[in-house]
C-alpha cells in the first residue's frame, strides 16, 4: 500500500514528498514521531527539492562563466572595493527598483567576477539572470534582424530580471549595433535591471559611439538609472599568477 502511495506521489510530480516518505519508511525510529511532524517533514522536503530545482534551472539559464558568490568577495585587495558599498549592492534593492549597475576598471580587477557573484545571488533569491559579452550580443541581435526575429529577441531579453553585459566597448560598435544597443537599453529602462562591465570609465563611452544622437540617448538612459562601481589596482590574475609561481619555486627549492 505504501509503495502505491509513493508511486502516486511521483506520478503527481511530488518527488520530494515521495523521497521523504520512502526515507521515513526505512527508518523505524520515525514511527515514534507524531503524524503531523512526519507530514510536515514531507512537505518541507518537497519545498526544498523544488527550490533547488528552480535554482539549478535559473543558474543554467544565466550561463555565468564564473562560479562566484558574494560570500567569497575579497575586500583585502587594494582595488578600491568598499565593503559598505558592496553590502548595500548585495541586498539587490537596486534590482527590485529596476536600476542598473556599471562596474568599470582595468582588466583583471574582478569586474566580471563581481557581476557573476551578484547574478548568482539574484538566482538564489529566485530572480532570473543572463550573462552575455557585448560583442556576442551585438552579433546575436544582428542575426536576429536578418532572420526577422529581432523583436522576439528583445522581448526575451526584456523578461530577464538581471541582464549582464560584459566587456562594453571592447570592440567598436557598428552603426547598426549602436541602434540595436539603444533599442535594448530603451526596452529595459525602468522595467528590468542590467550590470554593465567595461575597462573604460563611463566618461569615455560617449566618444566610442560615432552616432552622437544615439550616443546621447544611450548615455542619458544609463547615466540616470545606474549605480557605479569603479575598481582599480593591478590585475588579480597577474598577482595570483606571480604568487603561484613564487610558491612553486619555494617548493622546488
Amino acid at each position: 500500500m505504501m509503495q502505491n502511495t509513493i508511486d502516486q506521489l511521483n506520478t503527481l510530480k511530488l518527488f520530494g514528498m515521495a523521497a521523504e516518505l520512502e526515507r521515513q519508511l526505512g527508518n523505524p525510529t520515525m514511527n515514534d514521531l507524531p503524524f503531523e511532524h512526519r507530514v510536515r517533514s514531507m512537505v518541507d522536503h518537497e519545498s526544498t527539492v523544488r527550490e533547488n530545482k528552480r535554482l539549478q534551472m535559473l543558474l543554467k539559464k544565466a550561463k555565468l562563466p564564473i562560479g562566484a558568490s558574494i560570500e567569497e568577495i575579497d575586500y583585502r585587495s587594494s582595488r578600491g572595493l568598499d565593503k559598505s558599498t558592496m553590502l548595500s549592492l548585495t541586498n539587490l534593492d537596486w534590482v527590485r527598483q529596476q536600476n542598473n549597475l556599471v562596474i568599470t576598471g582595468p582588466t583583471g580587477t574582478g569586474k566580471t567576477w563581481l557581476a557573476c557573484a551578484l547574478a548568482n545571488y539574484a538566482c538564489r533569491l529566485g530572480l532570473s539572470a543572463h550573462f552575455v559579452r557585448v560583442p556576442m550580443l551585438m552579433e546575436n541581435l544582428l542575426s536576429a534582424r536578418a532572420s526577422g526575429t529581432f523583436s522576439l529577441r528583445l522581448e526575451q531579453l526584456k523578461k530577464i530580471d538581471l541582464l549582464i553585459l560584459d566587456d562594453w566597448g571592447i570592440e567598436t560598435f557598428s552603426k547598426r549595433a549602436q541602434n540595436d544597443l539603444l533599442e535594448l537599453v530603451d526596452s529595459r529602462l525602468g522595467i528590468r535591471s542590467m550590470i554593465i562591465t567595461s575597462q573604460f570609465p563611463m566618461s569615455h563611452w560617449h566618444d566610442a559611439l560615432d552616432n552622437k544622437t544615439v550616443a546621447d540617448a544611450i548615455m542619458d538612459r544609463i547615466a540616470h538609472s545606474s549605480y557605479t562601481l569603479q575598481l582599480s589596482g593591478e590585475s588579480l590574475r597577474k598577482i595570483k599568477g606571480a604568487t603561484a609561481k613564487k610558491s612553486n619555486k619555494t617548493i622546488i627549492t
